[in-house]
C-alpha cells in the first residue's frame, strides 16, 4: 500500500486533536450540572421515602401474628416447653415484635398466666381473643360482647396489652350485615380495633393432623412437614399480597395469621429465613395495624376470612379468591401424602376419623372451610389417618 494514496488515507487511524480549553469547560460544566440535577431529584425522593408512612413504602412486608394463647399440649412439647422455645425462635429468626392473642377463659390455673408474661417480657404484645372463644355465629351480638368484656377485664392494664380484638375463627358475622354492624359499633364504643388478618395458611389444621398422627403412633416425616408447613405459608403470603395488590392496587403491610403451636416453635426461624429469602420484610405488629387498611369497618358483602378476601368478594375481583391449601380436604390429603407417606393402591390418600371427630363443614363465600381439627369433612372418603 503506497503512503499517501487513497486507500492509506482510509484506513490509517487519525488521531483527535486535544480538546480546547473552551471545550474543556464546557464538558466540565455539563457534569456538574446533570451531578447537580441528580442531587436536586433523587436526595429529596429519598428523604419522602423515609419519612412516608411505612404502609407506602415499597416492598413485601409482614408481621407474626398468634392466636389462641394459651393453647394445651402440642405433639411435641408441654406447653411451657413451647413459649420457652417459641420465645427463643422469635428472638434468633429476628422477629423484634410479635402479637399473641389470648383467650382469658383458658388461662386456668395451668400456668396460662406466666407464659403470656413471658411473651411481654421478651418484647411482643397481647391482643383480645375474646373470653372463651365462641363463634359470633352461634351467639348474639350482645352476648358476643359481653364476652369481649370479659376478656377485656382480665386483659386491660397489663404490660403489653394492646386494643385490638381477633373475631374467632376471622368470623365476623359472615353475610349477616345487621349483628356485624352491631358488634363493630360495640368495639368501636370499647375503643378496640379490628385485628384483621391478610395471611392464613390454616396453620391450625397441620398441627391437628400432626397430633392426631403422633397420638395413633404413626411414622411422622419430620422434614417434610417442615416443608409442608413452611411452604404452605410462603405461599398463602404471596398469594395474599398478589390478591391484594389486584383489589386495591398496592400492597400493605401484611399480619400472618399462625398459632401458638407446636410447630410455630419448632420451624418458625425456617418460616421466617423462607419469607425474607423471598424478598420480605418482617415488620412488628405496631407497623403493620397501623396502616388505614386495617382500620375499615365499613359494611362488607362477607366478612368471615382475611381482609384481601373481604375486600375482593366486596368489588367483586376476578379469579380466584382463597389460598387453596385453606380447604381443609385438600390440606389433609397433602398431609397423609407428604408427612405420613400413606397413599392407598388406587391414589387415594388414606385418611380415616372416628365419626365422633369429624367436623363439620362451614361454608363461606367460594370456600369449604372445616372448623375444628378433625380430620376430614364428612364430604371426604372415609379415609386417612386413624385417631
Amino acid at each position: 500500500m503506497r503512503r499517501g494514496g487513497l486507500l492509506w488515507r482510509m484506513t490509517r487511524k487519525r488521531r483527535r486533536p486535544a480538546p480546547s480549553r473552551r471545550e474543556r469547560l464546557f464538558h466540565r460544566f455539563r457534569v456538574t450540572l446533570l451531578a447537580s440535577a441528580i442531587v436536586v431529584i433523587g436526595v429529596p425522593t429519598a428523604v419522602s421515602l423515609e419519612r412516608s408512612p411505612p404502609w407506602l413504602r415499597p416492598g413485601k412486608r409482614i408481621a407474626f401474628t398468634f392466636d389462641d394463647v394459651p393453647r394445651g399440649p402440642g405433639a411435641f412439647y408441654t406447653p411451657d416447653q413451647r413459649t420457652r422455645l417459641l420465645i427463643a425462635a422469635l428472638h434468633d429468626a429476628g422477629v423484634e415484635q410479635a402479637a399473641f392473642f389470648a383467650n382469658p377463659g383458658r388461662i386456668g390455673p395451668a400456668g396460662g398466666s406466666a407464659r403470656l408474661a413471658a411473651y411481654v417480657d421478651a418484647g411482643h404484645v397481647v391482643g383480645d381473643h375474646s373470653f372463651s372463644h365462641h363463634d359470633l355465629a352461634t351467639m348474639p351480638a350482645a352476648s358476643f360482647l359481653a364476652d369481649i368484656d370479659k376478656a377485656e377485664s382480665w386483659l386491660k392494664g397489663r404490660p403489653g396489652y394492646r386494643p385490638w380484638f381477633r373475631f374467632p375463627g376471622l368470623n365476623q358475622g359472615g353475610r349477616d350485615v345487621a349483628k356485624r354492624r352491631a358488634v363493630v359499633d360495640g368495639l368501636t364504643a370499647r375503643g378496640l380495633q379490628i385485628a384483621w388478618v391478610s395471611v392464613d395458611g390454616s396453620d391450625w389444621n397441620i398441627e391437628g393432623q400432626t397430633i392426631a398422627a403422633k397420638r395413633a403412633g404413626l411414622a411422622i416425616d419430620e422434614a417434610a412437614l417442615r416443608d409442608l408447613y413452611v411452604e404452605t405459608m410462603l405461599q398463602s403470603a404471596d398469594f395474599s399480597d398478589a390478591l391484594l395488590r389486584r383489589t386495591i392496587g398496592r400492597s400493605a403491610p401484611h399480619v400472618l395469621l399462625l398459632h401458638e403451636t407446636d410447630l410455630a416453635a419448632r420451624y418458625l426461624p425456617d418460616l421466617v429465613a423462607g419469607l425474607r429469602g423471598e424478598g420480605w420484610q418482617i415488620v412488628t405488629a405496631d407497623a403493620a395495624f397501623a396502616d388505614p387498611l386495617y382500620h375499615d369497618t365499613s359494611a362488607f358483602v362477607s366478612a368471615n376470612g382475611t381482609l384481601p378476601e373481604a375486600l375482593a368478594w366486596r368489588k367483586g375481583v376476578g379469579g380466584p379468591l382463597y389460598y387453596a391449601r385453606n380447604d381443609v380436604a385438600l390440606a389433609n390429603r397433602l398431609f397423609a401424602q407428604r408427612v405420613l407417606h400413606r397413599v392407598s393402591a388406587v391414589g387415594t390418600v388414606v385418611a380415616r376419623a372416628p365419626s365422633h371427630r369429624r367436623c363439620p363443614v362451614k361454608l363461606r363465600p367460594r370456600r369449604r372451610v372445616c372448623a375444628s381439627t378433625a380430620f376430614v369433612t364428612p364430604r371426604m372418603p372415609r379415609i386417612g389417618i386413624a385417631a
